[in-house]
């Protein structure tokens, strides 16, 4: 997986050499390499096979990293490197208390999205997202006076590693620094290291809206 991500950057990298040196001086916001950050909210869930039925959705956040890359009139990459928060939710009222149990699943991502825009500032985009699991826990709450009641430790090697995922966006730069993005990301790969035969592969899938900024 580290040889994986090294060769993405590696890649992006040599993609953004080659732009700049052949740059010419006429600047232009479609023609230049720009840098930039960014983050947002996201509401992930854990899928099976079998049905779409009984998601559960989780609040999270992510925030990273990114670099936009003309590689022709109108068509751009941009790959991202992401902390980003995916898992599940569920809660349940008892006795007048809402509680709540959760799957909290970590990961660095490594999103390389291929950008076409319509006009300079509106764009949508679609590609594969590689992700590095860096944490599992579990968490059992009371949401109504928010107490913990259980933790779990970090349980992440006895899940799959590695997350890939196919994203599909859209994104409006308002200024030429400062845009809003939206992505929807659903998983391919199964979360299980080891998945019983005859049961159903469980997917991350997420729902993110943020803000960008542009160099």
């Amino acid at each position: 997986m580290k040889k994986l991500i090294l060769g993405l950057a590696v890649t992006a990298g040599s993609l953004a050499f080659a732009q700049t040196t052949t740059t010419t001086s006429t600047k232009s916001m479609s023609s230049d390499v720009r840098f930039g950050i960014k983050g947002g909210m996201n509401v992930s869930s854990l899928s099976k096979d079998g049905s779409l039925e009984d998601q559960g959705s989780k609040i999270g956040f992510n925030a990273g990293l990114f670099a936009t890359i003309p590689v022709a009139e109108s068509f751009s990459i941009q790959p991202e490197v992401l902390y980003t928060q995916y898992g599940d939710k569920y809660d349940q009222v008892v006795l007048g208390n809402r509680y709540s149990r959760a799957r909290h699943l970590d990961y660095v991502a490594v999103p390389v999205m291929f950008q076409y825009n319509f006009v300079p500032n509106f764009y949508v985009e679609a590609g594969p997202e590689f992700g590095l699991l860096v944490s599992a826990k579990n968490k059992f709450k009371n949401e109504t006076d928010n107490n913990v009641i259980t933790e779990s430790g970090n349980y992440k090697d006895d899940l799959n590693s590695f997350n890939l995922g196919i994203g599909l966006g859209a994104g409006y730069y308002f200024t030429d620094n400062i845009g809003i993005t939206a992505r929807y990301v659903a998983g391919v790969t199964d979360i299980a290291k080891d998945r019983p035969s005859n049961s159903d592969a469980v997917r991350n899938n997420t729902f993110q809206v943020g803000l960008a900024y542009k160099f």
